[in-house]
């Protein structure tokens, strides 16, 4: 496991509490047979879509709640715009919410406050999604 290259995570959210929330509750491997992950940190809307324009990112984690632009509007703009967009997981300000990461074509929604088990399971379930859809590199 440790050839393989980290696994790019972008952590959106205005409040770096959140951020720091997630980046503490995944850790630096969420489960066991997945490569470390490394963690891209945004604090705005436009930092996001600079970011994830220029490639590179495997998951995008976006905080449903931040202000001025929330994470579900982010995440329908990113899945409209980014042809083969990485996989993105929501996080809503309740479970009765994850309609609307439905809505925003999210992958994966977990609600505040955040469960750490709850956030690795999903996380997890969708890197390896992703890992599969990538091709095959010859080391």
């Amino acid at each position: 496991m440790s050839s393989e290259r980290p696994l790019k995570v972008l952590v959106y959210s205005d409040d770096r509490t959140t951020r720091e929330s997630v980046r503490l509750a995944l850790g630096k491997r969420p489960a066991a047979d997945l490569p470390e992950l490394e963690y891209v940190e945004c604090a705005t809307e436009p930092a996001v879509i600079k970011t994830m324009d220029k490639g590179g990112i495997d998951l995008a984690i976006l905080d449903g709640e931040a202000v001025p632009a929330g994470g579900m509007g982010i995440a329908r703009q990113l899945k409209d715009e980014i042809f083969q967009c990485p996989p993105v997981l929501v996080i809503t300000g309740r479970p009765q919410d994850a309609w609307l990461a439905t809505w925003s074509r999210a992958e994966g929604a977990v609600s505040h406050p955040i469960d750490p088990i709850k956030l690795a399971e999903v996380t997890a379930d969708l890197l390896r999604q992703r890992l599969a859809k990538l091709p095959a590199t010859t080391a």
